[in-house]
């Protein structure tokens, strides 16, 4: 194995936490992945402690297989909560369901979460782990919620981040799922992110590829800017690793360099299919990113909620995950989602007045 591939990283100096601040001043934009040039330097804590796994137990409250009928395809989910509509996440390319963790812990007080991994991403299996079309990942989340709730399916709010954001707009632009009330796209544009698509295969094959540990892989996604929350790197970078054995080290277990051929069609047409989508919808934006004239002349027109989240990377619900978790919440409570609403401190007297009682 070459070891110019494995992972090798400077120990910081006292002056750290001040260079991280002044970086995560910088601007950002959106695209299909993220990973700055420039790491973060952070306090000096022994690696092995500071950036050793965490469980998703205390974050999500199961997890479980979901076994698709005629296919031999099996979905992974993590589920949490009991009462309220369900909060459908899809996360990003190369991420997994457990991206969701931190803030899913403030959702499931509210409402009920179900967090995917995607076809060719953390413990799901399917036939086929290149088939990354959208058609293929849009039929896979009808699937999924088709085996999880039947014809009785709950109030459904979709949550998606970056690609998986565009799978959440194909979702529900399908209209084939009565109950869902609500769309939520976090940190993608049309515009930016078909800009960004001519640098991917550069930025994938020069980010760093091998990890003698995990606990590197996941030191490294901090350090190298990906991710700016060390607990939420602990909880889902793990499950964006596999172990490859003719190498003997960790590497990435989805194969995105493969899959260029379909990256184009998750963002082609992107904003006007959003704008077409009849539910309530917000757009999350991290830091300053320019809406395409599509989306600029639906937020003058009304059509949708923009909130623009700042000092934070491509990773929202990672990098702030309370303040993600506020936001999902809210939109939820202002357009009435779920059978009796949902008690939010300060809007609960609204609440009660707007919304009927649907039971």
């Amino acid at each position: 194995m070459d070891s110019s591939n494995l992972i090798t990283l400077p120990e910081n100096e006292d002056n750290s936490v001040e260079e991280e601040e002044e970086e995560q001043s910088q601007p950002h934009s959106a695209s299909a992945f993220s990973f700055p040039n420039r790491p973060p330097r952070l306090a000096s804590l022994a690696s092995a402690d500071k950036y050793s796994p965490l469980e998703w137990l205390g974050y999500f409250d199961k997890e479980e297989d979901v076994s698709i009928p005629e296919s031999n395809d099996v979905f992974h989910i993590y589920t949490a909560g009991s009462e309220g509509p369900v909060v459908f996440f899809l996360h990003g390319g190369g991420y997994s369901g457990l991206s969701f963790a931190l803030s899913t812990s403030k959702i499931k007080e509210k409402a009920r979460v179900v967090a995917m991994d995607l076809r060719g991403h953390g413990k799901s299996c399917t036939e086929d782990e290149l088939d990354l079309s959208i058609e293929t990942l849009r039929d896979d989340v009808l699937a999924v919620i088709k085996a999880l709730y039947g014809d009785s399916a709950p109030a459904i709010v979709l949550v998606g981040h970056s690609m998986g954001g565009s799978v959440a707009v194909h979702v529900a632009a399908k209209k084939a799922i009565p109950s869902l009330a609500g769309l939520v796209v976090v940190d993608v544009v049309e515009g930016t992110a078909l800009a960004s698509l001519i640098h991917m295969q550069k930025i994938l094959s020069n980010r760093m590829q091998y990890f003698p540990t995990v606990e590197k892989a996941v030191e490294w996604s901090v350090k190298g800017g990906s991710l700016r929350n060390v607990e939420s790197a602990r909880l889902s970078i793990p499950s964006t690793l596999k172990f490859d054995d003719s190498k003997s080290c960790y590497t990435y277990r989805t194969r995105l360099a493969e899959t260029e051929q379909y990256w184009k069609g998750w963002y082609e047409g992107l904003s006007d299919l959003f704008l077409s989508c009849p539910m309530p919808k917000l757009l999350l934006l991290a830091g300053t990113n320019r809406l395409d004239r599509s989306l600029t002349i639906g937020q003058m027109q009304g059509k949708f909620q923009m909130v623009v989240v700042r000092h934070t990377g491509h990773a929202i619900q990672e990098d702030a995950p309370e303040e993600f978790a506020s936001l999902v919440l809210n939109f939820i409570s202002r357009n009435c989602i779920g059978p009796h609403g949902i008690e939010i401190p300060g809007l609960q007297k609204m609440q009660k007045q707007k919304c009927p009682d649907q039971s």
